[in-house]
């Protein structure tokens, strides 16, 4: 089987490519956000034009990064959504809200710790995993059909 798998979320850790480098030869396309900082907050602007007020400088970058996740969401056939430890993840969550509207399987990735606050996502989430790991044995046991 071959899976379209968007990885939403935290940027700041390699989770990303620990689940890819676990999941390899295994047929699935990866997609995610601009996970460069720095361009996903600027691309806006860089292609735009420089704004004056912080809120449109970011309200540019937001929406062109909307076309990319929104996109890569609606060809995905399994959305992945990371919460990290250290930041508040807003777009995450709105992520898992989009994905979850589009009847796509959502696996979230969180620390116990974040149960409580994650509880409406968890509630909507096909599995839960605390460990890239268990995401990529999640993922192997959906396209190849074995533990």
């Amino acid at each position: 089987m071959q899976l379209n798998v968007y990885m939403a979320g935290e940027i700041h850790t390699d989770w990303r490519e620990n689940i890819i480098a676990a999941c390899e030869g295994l047929a699935i396309e990866w997609y995610s956000p601009v996970t460069d900082h720095a361009a996903s907050d600027d691309c806006g602007v860089e292609i735009f034009g420089a704004e004056d007020s912080k809120f449109w400088h970011d309200r540019k970058g937001a929406s062109l990064n909307a076309v990319r996740t929104r996109t890569a969401i609606a060809r995905s056939d399994v959305v992945v959504v990371c919460f990290g430890e250290k930041y508040k993840q807003w777009n995450a969550a709105f992520d898992a809200g989009y994905a979850a509207a589009l009847g796509k399987p959502l696996i979230v990735l969180q620390l116990p710790e974040h149960d409580h606050a994650l509880k409406e996502i968890d509630a909507a989430a096909n599995a839960v995993a605390r460990t890239p790991s268990e995401v990529a044995r999640a993922l192997k046991y959906v396209v190849a059909g074995k533990l």
